[in-house]
């Protein structure tokens, strides 16, 4: 029998051979048929908004977001959706839960763009620390939900301290290319999926200056100047330049994770949203867009940004910005606490961000420092109008502005019960809905969210 056996294999050798020899090809093997297109979103969301009812809220100011004020205004939600809103004189329907927001104000939910939430979740110990895949310095294969950790503490102190309803994970700055981004709703949830807002766009994290080329050029490897920063990024678009060329033709190629984000980006699926402190990198940034076609939505940090406000607004680039954090490193150092008045003032858009655990518990200050800041060198935003650095523009950079971040009739009910002016340091969220479902009552313990993780972590006093 293993005579035989040998018999066949000789054989089979024999006639491969045989067809080389004439030019024929040997069949092909399962594994080199092309491969199938990427699915567009292998990880779908299975977010389903908790129960809610319809509620009023009459009495209160109202900033939609937009830029409008009404005093004395009522806002109407139900099905999850803004029905209504307007002044004392809008209709409220019956069997409607009326709050008297007398003294108080409404607004759209915080959306904070740059969050690291889940990622480096709390405690902040080796074991959480999953955002920088710093292996290299183009990672666009990562994707940021991959690591978030839906039991971080951080969420829930998120929506109850800060009013944040919406938030975009990043990976972090220490690759040129630092992978996908994800936004997520901010709700308790089993699954990073539970929490993943349906259909919002992907982003692309990218970086440049001083975090690429000090991880790498540490290691005696590229980039470790800025000009090598810029001459990865190019490259690595050039690659991808060919990848999406031939993807779109159907020609047949090895599947590439990597290019499969960039070909996205190239094809507009996908918005860029690039860590950059100085003004002359920016710049740069911008060009290079041009050069390869891809759209970069917003600069993270834009510590600079008050130095090129005029090519962001003709760029129609977003600036998500700090109001006085800076002087950490040589990037960040030519700082001014008038950045974000300065560059809304120049008609760029403006965005508070917080990049921070506990700063996303306080972008509402944040926003109310730098108002505060632009007043006093003579630009007098309205408070109003302010709020659209927190609610409104960063839902533009990110894609879903359609759907929430201002209240207006049919957008998601993520709204917000501020127990004073949300400007003011003494003032704290006194209610928060998502998705017209009330999952945070200041006046209602079983309305504080608290993650698995927390539950039965002992206390002072308890066993150890």
């Amino acid at each position: 029998m293993a005579l035989c056996k040998r018999n066949v294999i000789a054989l089979a050798v024999g006639l491969s051979l045989a067809a080389c020899a004439k030019g024929g090809a040997a069949p092909k093997s399962a594994s080199a048929e092309k491969a199938p297109p990427p699915k567009e979103n292998p990880y779908p969301s299975t977010y389903r908004p908790y129960p809610g009812a319809p509620t009023v809220i009459r009495g209160a100011t109202v900033f939609d977001g937009e830029g409008a004020r009404i005093e004395n205004g009522v806002v109407f939600f139900s099905e999850g959706k803004v029905t209504a809103i307007g002044g004392a004189d809008t209709a409220i329907p019956e069997g409607a839960t009326v709050i008297d927001g007398t003294g108080k104000w409404v607004t759209p939910g915080i959306i904070d763009i740059h969050s690291h939430l889940g990622d480096y979740a709390s405690p902040g110990v080796q074991a959480h620390s999953d955002g920088n895949e710093a292996t290299s310095p183009v990672t666009a294969q990562v994707w940021a939900e991959h690591s978030v950790w839906p039991q971080d503490p951080g969420f829930s102190r998120a929506l109850a301290n800060g009013g944040i309803t919406t938030l975009q994970i990043l990976p972090g700055s220490a690759n040129l290319f630092g992978g996908r981004t994800v936004t997520l709703k901010n709700v308790p949830a089993r699954t990073m999926q539970g929490m993943k807002f349906p259909d919002a766009p992907y982003g692309l994290k990218m970086a440049c200056g001083e975090n690429p080329k000090r991880v790498y050029g540490g290691r005696n490897q590229q980039p470790s100047t800025r000009m090598g920063n810029i001459a990865v990024n190019r490259q690595t678009w050039a690659k991808a330049t060919e990848y999406k060329n031939k993807r779109a033709a159907g020609k047949e190629q090895a599947r590439d994770m990597a290019m499969d984000t960039l070909a996205d980006v190239l094809e507009g699926k996908i918005n860029v949203h690039n860590h950059c402190y100085r003004a002359d990198e920016m710049a740069i940034v911008i060009d290079m867009a041009k050069e390869f076609g891809y759209k970069v939505a917003s600069f993270q940090h834009a510590v600079e940004g008050y130095k090129i406000a005029d090519l962001l607004r003709e760029n129609d680039i977003c600036a998500a910005m700090w109001a006085d954090w800076y002087g950490f490193k040589m990037e960040s150092y030519d700082a001014v606490n008038e950045n974000i008045p300065l560059v809304h003032n120049a008609g760029a858009c403006a965005i508070v961000h917080s990049d921070d655990a506990n700063g996303i518990q306080r972008l509402n200050q944040e926003a109310a420092k730098a108002l505060a800041d632009g007043r006093r060198i003579g630009i007098n935003v309205s408070d109003e109008i302010a709020w659209t650095w927190l609610s409104y523009n960063p839902a533009r950079a990110m894609g879903i502005a359609d759907r929430t971040g201002s209240l207006k009739p049919g957008k998601m009910a993520d709204v917000v019960l501020w127990n004073g002016n949300p400007f003011s340091v003494y003032t704290r969220p006194e209610k928060v809905w998502i998705d017209g479902a009330l999952l945070y009552d200041a006046n209602d313990p079983k309305r504080r969210p608290v993650s698995d993780f927390e539950l039965g972590q002992p206390g002072e006093g308890d066993p150890k």
